[in-house]
């Protein structure tokens, strides 16, 4: 199914111990680009969650954020400096000594000097958080991944409503190749008379030279490869089981292609004016595949 780069999608998973919330969002990039915002807490599944979202994405540019709750109880743990409450036990007696007053064994007093005494939260590691967040962010990938499809289906229907165009333009331009052989055939009399003012014209002469241009200006190969290109383009449209974004870009360059060699051979206004609308489509078709994966 024809995806979209540009999407969203949003996941929650909660059990006893964790809360976990994710959004997941993209924009167009021509490759990759994974912009993982999570609590450094869960560092160590940074690699995880980038192997879970390429099961669903292989381009653009996307910001996974990861709200992260841990709802255990965490233990206080008082920690004691034994070293530094030494030292500043020490330093208070030599104070006592030298200014021959009463030594302070206030325990108490030590206790409030900075750094004897910390204050730290406790836990256990972060077991059965896996889960827990693989969950969220696949529940968030299948939504991001939903939206990506709607989107494609709207492009695909404007596709191809423009290679019908196109195709309808090309069919259009195959009619013109005896009209231009006719016109070049008159022009080319028209010249000869006037040149030869009533003179005998050598109509085998004509002919060759009509024929010459009519080679000169055979534009058949390129509509016969326009045709196989639209019918390309519509065969990944419908069978799009993978991303299929640069296959019809680089058809979209070779339509584009084929357009100019036609114009350039036909050398006919109503040919010329058939390619300005034909590579007009053709750009709308390019700009549209950029939002294509």
């Amino acid at each position: 199914m024809l995806r979209s780069m540009t999407g969203f999608g949003a996941g929650l998973s909660e059990t006893e111990d964790y809360r976990v919330a994710i959004e997941v969002k993209a924009v167009n990039q021509r490759y990759l680009d994974l912009d993982i915002r999570a609590p450094h807490v869960l560092d160590a599944f940074a690699e995880a969650i980038k192997a879970k979202v390429k099961e669903y994405a292989s381009r653009g540019k996307l910001t996974v954020s990861v709200q992260f709750m841990d709802k255990r109880e965490r233990v206080q743990e008082i920690r004691l400096d034994k070293p530094l409450a030494i030292a500043y036990h020490k330093a208070l007696n030599e104070i006592s000594d030298l200014l021959r007053l009463t030594r302070p064994d206030n325990v108490q007093m030590i206790a409030t000097y900075p750094g004897v005494l910390t204050t730290m939260e406790t836990q256990d590691g972060l077991e059965g958080a896996e889960p827990v967040l693989m969950e969220a962010l696949d529940e968030a990938m299948r939504r991001f991944t939903a939206m990506r499809e709607k989107e494609g289906e709207n492009l695909k229907s404007d596709f191809l409503k423009r290679i019908d165009i196109l195709s309808g333009q090309v069919e259009e331009v195959s009619t013109l190749g005896p009209e231009i052989v006719r016109q070049y055939r008159e022009r080319l009399e028209a010249t000869v008379k006037e040149a030869l003012a009533g003179a005998e014209i050598d109509e085998a002469r004509i002919i060759q030279e009509a024929a010459i241009y009519s080679d000169r200006v055979n534009f058949t190969e390129e509509i016969v490869r326009l045709r196989s290109h639209f019918e390309q383009f519509r065969s990944i449209l419908e069978h799009a089981e993978e991303p299929v974004g640069r296959k019809l870009d680089f058809l979209i360059q070779e339509m584009n292609r084929e357009v100019n060699t036609t114009a350039s051979k036909a050398n006919n206004v109503h040919a010329a004016r058939l390619a300005v609308d034909m590579k007009s489509e053709i750009e709308k078709l390019r700009e549209q595949v950029q939002n294509i994966e």
